[in-house]
């Protein structure tokens, strides 16, 4: 079964500075349910994880952010919350975890409850560098089946503008996955209608050719104003990634050790002079980090112990927040194949 996610699903962040913001995501929340036919039980659950990450955060951290959108996943229906701070960090996370346990004098039964209501949970915390936790729930009980691949995205426009002009997609099958990260020139509503053109694209072309997907973009784009692209199919029997890159998308592999991935000069959509695929080694548990030039390029997961073992969507996170440049639009996907390397 084909699927395909990308960055034109709505994404929703809210700034977590006073108990209404709370009440804020926490409706945002139950919206999102109501679109996704969540029954009253399952949309419980969900207004409960808000509720409680946002609490988390005032009570911890003292402000952050609380992302809520559509799951990031090609398995199912479901809603993805992640709650985002940089206040102290917390010295013994499993210790939080527990229902009944509190540094504050409350019921401390938040961060428990956290685990517990989602079908999947994660958290990376170190003293002194904030928290992240991310949380999945599924429309439909039991969960389903993972896709073949784990896809953590975030992406942010430019202070001031509505519509972001970075932009990814992922499409998966059967035999693999094909990714696409956008960076529409420019910034505003023209650097989005670029980006969205590449997606769509990917969208429409059902090739597993990573140029091939390239070729199609720069005709597609020719009525745009263009963008940095890359493209990368994940072949699951071949055990590799297959990359093609125009612009200043920056791409790596994360498996025993960090590969950069090589992209050529040019605009897709309007001077392209050079397409070419590489390929390398791709295997169980590897990581594929694609991000636009609005993300500095000077990070090194190592500097974050045990952070490349996290969800995709927790290193995404700290990607964002540790080395967004903020004056561009900006994006960050990380891809990680399922399973572990034999």
């Amino acid at each position: 079964m084909e699927a395909l996610i990308s960055s034109l699903t709505r994404q929703q962040v809210f700034a977590i500075t006073h108990a209404s913001d709370v009440s804020a995501a926490r409706r945002a929340g139950q919206r999102l349910a109501d679109e996704l036919g969540f029954d009253e039980t399952r949309a419980g659950q969900l207004a409960l994880i808000v509720t409680e990450a946002a609490t988390n955060i005032l009570k911890h951290a003292g402000e952050g952010e609380i992302h809520i959108g559509p799951a990031q996943s090609a398995a199912g229906s479901g809603v993805d919350v992640l709650a985002l701070d940089s206040g102290p960090g917390i010295a013994d996370i499993d210790a939080c975890l527990v229902d009944g346990m509190s540094t504050t004098g409350t019921a401390g039964t938040g961060l428990g409850a956290l685990r517990r209501l989602s079908d999947e949970f994660d958290v990376y915390t170190e003293p002194g560098r904030g928290a992240a936790f991310f949380m999945r729930l599924w429309r439909d009980s039991p969960a389903p089946e993972p896709c073949g691949v784990e896809i953590g995205a975030l992406w942010a426009p430019l202070a001031g503008e509505d519509e972001c002009g970075d932009g990814w997609a992922v499409r998966c099958d059967a035999r693999g996955a094909t990714l696409l990260a956008a960076d529409g020139l420019g910034h505003g509503p023209d650097a989005a209608r670029a980006a969205a053109a590449a997606i769509e694209t990917l969208g429409r072309n059902k090739t597993a050719q990573a140029d091939e997907l390239m070729l199609a973009a720069h005709e597609a784009l020719r009525s745009t104003r263009g963008a940095a692209l890359a493209t990368a199919r994940i072949d699951f029997a071949g055990d590799e990634l297959r990359f093609a890159g125009i612009g200043n998308i920056a791409g790596c592999v994360i498996e025993d050790g960090r590969r950069a991935l090589v992209s050529h000069n040019g605009i897709v959509g309007h001077n392209m002079r050079k397409v070419q695929e590489f390929a390398v080694p791709f295997p169980r548990g590897a990581l594929c980090i694609l991000h636009s030039d609005g993300i500095q390029t000077q990070w090194d997961l190592d500097k974050y112990p045990g952070l490349a073992g996290r969800s995709t969507v927790l290193i995404a996170a700290m990607l964002m927040r540790d080395f967004i440049r903020r004056r561009d639009d900006a994006m960050v996907l990380v891809v990680r194949r399922h399973g572990s390397a034999s």
